[in-house]
């Protein structure tokens, strides 16, 4: 199933400008990684190469922890490789129904569509809208976010 890239953009904001949005003290900790964080200077060199292939899309609260520590990355990602990184903001947990996770709003109703369990969820689209991989909350395959970018995107192989 592809998705309306067009549609996506028209919904979601860049991933710079998200972090700017965010309210204290949420802003600070999400800077504050953003500044301190080191890139992988391999993984970004190669996703340099194809960077203009894919779109980035996330869904992000300021309260989640793990969106604290990888949302950020995601901005020096992009910044350092133009890769189009592009954020759901604002998720909400439904603590009163017993069938939804999310409440819809201020939940954008994307979480249903993208059945978003755990935050934050990173889905790598091709520039045809074709979902070709997910991080959900960390990295599963590889240490960094950059070096997992690169195992989905196939932008090189690593040797062993």
């Amino acid at each position: 199933m592809n998705i309306d890239l067009s549609e996506i953009r028209k919904k979601t904001v860049p991933v710079s400008q998200y972090i700017e949005s965010l309210k204290q003290p949420f802003r600070d900790k999400f800077l504050t990684k953003k500044q301190t964080y080191k890139l992988k200077k391999e993984a970004i060199n190669q996703l340099k190469k194809s960077a203009d292939k894919y779109i980035v899309i996330a869904f992000s609260a300021e309260w989640c922890k793990d969106c604290a520590v990888h949302i950020p990355v995601l901005a020096l990602i992009s910044e350092a490789t133009g890769l189009e990184v592009r954020i759901f903001g604002g998720l909400k947990k439904d603590t009163l129904s017993h069938t939804r996770k999310w409440r819809i709003p201020p939940s954008p109703q994307e979480v249903e569509t993208f059945q978003v369990d755990k935050i934050p969820l990173i889905i790598v689209f091709d520039k045809e809208g074709k979902d070709i991989g997910r991080i959900i909350e960390n990295p599963r395959e590889k240490p960094t976010l950059e070096e997992e970018l690169v195992k989905i995107t196939g932008a090189f192989q690593l040797t062993p």
